[in-house]
């Protein structure tokens, strides 16, 4: 018989994170990327408000996987035997099993649950895998499990946040959100962000070939100016012989 599991671990297994809020669905900022323990639901910037006293938790992504930082989980639950993974300077843990297209054949490390191959000494590659191993053991969730009775989002991120939100049009067409990096650069995505390279990339190349077009076109109105206010100069005279 499967051990019973708290409620709020439930909510991270079953919420949808990074989709739109129906409550705020005509805002700006509105993809859940908050899930408030209490409440045990997934939650949107706007509706910080409703749950400034409850325990929050930033929810991540990472391509296409969600995630949460390793100290904010560890407040929550051990996390020792679930492998960590380093992102723009942070470490983070996957919520859900990653289970691997091909079958593992070695005598390596691999994942108790969906057989993904771990570094040592980790046997789980998810929260997920680590909450289905115990369930199935039968075993009590209390001895994993911390006291944490206050969990609140970084107040720089709260600050942001209100805003972004504060500052938005509702008639604006909404921009998506992925997974951020530390104190909201990596979810939320952010967060915090993982396409923050490619987007600045972008930015200078376009602004390179603009400031090309620009010179390109300064030098040819300078060329065609210097030609007009130019003079021919006539044949020219020799001195008479002696």
């Amino acid at each position: 018989q499967e051990a019973r599991k708290p409620a709020w671990l439930d909510a991270l297994d079953k919420q949808r994170f990074f989709v739109s809020c129906s409550v705020h669905e005509n805002a700006r900022k509105k993809e859940k990327n908050i899930c408030c323990l209490d409440c045990c639901t997934a939650i949107c910037a706007h509706c910080l408000r409703s749950h400034h006293s409850h325990r929050l938790v930033q929810i991540r992504r990472y391509v296409y996987h969600d995630v949460v930082r390793l100290q904010d989980l560890d407040k929550l639950i051990d996390c020792s035997s679930v492998q960590s993974y380093t992102i723009n300077s942070s470490k983070v843990i996957f919520l859900k099993k990653r289970p691997q297209s091909r079958q593992f054949k070695g005598s390596g490390n691999v994942c108790t649950s969906c057989d993904r191959t771990l570094q040592e000494p980790y046997v789980h590659c998810s929260l997920e895998c680590k909450v289905d191993y115990i369930s199935k053991q039968g075993k009590d969730f209390s001895p994993y499990l911390r006291t944490c009775q206050s969990l609140q989002l970084n107040p720089e991120l709260i600050t942001a946040q209100e805003a972004d939100v504060g500052g938005d049009d509702g008639n604006e067409t909404p921009r998506s959100t992925v997974v951020q990096g530390e104190d909201d650069a990596m979810c939320s995505s952010d967060s915090e962000n993982f396409s923050m390279p490619y987007v600045s990339f972008i930015r200078k190349k376009r602004s390179g070939i603009l400031n090309h077009c620009s010179r390109s076109a300064n030098r040819m109105s300078h060329d065609g100016i210097a030609a007009s206010t130019s003079r021919r100069k006539g044949i020219p005279q020799r001195s008479p012989l002696c």
